[in-house]
């Protein structure tokens, strides 16, 4: 495995595993060396990128954050490689039902929200700063927190939070834009009887996060850059790749980007998730 360019993705599905033997086949036919190893759980995973155990990490968007702290603060910062178009200028929206007496985010005061897991970027982390920024403070909170430590890379507790709406035990909650189409279209929330209350500033998801022997060693670099190529190779026209693609969940890979990650760092810090060096000080969070 010493002579491969690993790489660390989380197992939040069965078909973590399909996706990347998929992709360990694609690199073998480019000739290019390649492994991953799955982890439990988004904090492990930046944990084994700094103690030289992967190369690269498939990083949720707040363990992105979680990384680029720890780098700072070690003086041995990350480096980024590409992102899915899917996971570029997305928002969040906030549910309620269409006959609620609720108009906008001011309405909700003393009302019972929905939030997906805590560790959630899009269902919780985000949404929480948009209230705050709306001055919205005296609500009740109700999390949905299912699967800790993969950071909301499932749709468990967005959907809990959906079926609580309908089943009027909260009175309004949050999801991600496209799990508010999924859900309107699976029946999960009843055709026509919701509306959407307010939407999020656009934010990024996911990126490939280097770990910082990679920005510092040149033949670490050569590979790195070697592995991005091949990424950015991809095409959706060619049937070879095309399921590859599909089943993560992309068209096309992107030049990673991490301005569409300021919002999440500023909840983080409103929050008390991380702190500035990246230690988990949130005492309620399990993984």
């Amino acid at each position: 495995m010493k002579n491969n360019f690993v790489l660390g993705a989380v197992a939040y599905a069965p078909k973590v595993v399909t996706i990347w033997e998929g992709f360990k086949e694609y690199f073998k036919e480019h000739d290019f060396s390649f492994d991953y190893v799955l982890f439990s759980s988004y904090e492990a995973q930046n944990e084994a990128l700094f103690n030289g155990i992967i190369h690269a990490a498939w990083n949720s968007p707040l363990a992105w954050v979680r990384a680029e702290r720890i780098g700072r603060a070690l003086n041995t910062p990350v480096s980024f490689g590409p992102m899915r178009d899917s996971d570029q200028d997305l928002t969040s929206v906030l549910v309620a039902r269409k006959n609620a007496a609720i108009v906008t985010v001011a309405d909700l005061e003393a009302k019972t929200i929905g939030f997906g897991a805590y560790d959630s970027p899009q269902a919780r982390l985000i949404p929480l700063h948009h209230l705050q920024k709306a001055g919205v403070k005296s609500f009740k909170s109700r999390c949905f927190d299912v699967l800790g430590g993969k950071h909301g890379d499932h749709i468990g507790g967005e959907r809990l939070a959906a079926v609580a709406l309908m089943q009027n035990e909260v009175d309004a909650c949050w999801m991600i834009d496209s799990n508010y189409q999924a859900f309107s279209s699976d029946g999960t929330l009843t055709a026509g009887e919701t509306k959407i209350i307010a939407t999020t500033e656009a934010y990024d998801h996911c990126i490939f996060t280097m770990a910082p022997r990679v920005t510092t060693d040149p033949a670490l670099q050569s590979v790195s850059q070697k592995f991005t190529e091949l990424l950015m190779a991809m095409k959706w026209s060619d049937p070879k790749v095309r399921h590859l693609l599909e089943l993560e969940g992309l068209k096309e890979w992107r030049p990673g980007r991490t301005q569409g990650f300021q919002q999440l760092s500023s909840a983080v810090d409103e929050q008390a998730f991380y702190d500035l060096k990246g230690n988990i000080i949130e005492p309620n969070y399990r993984y």
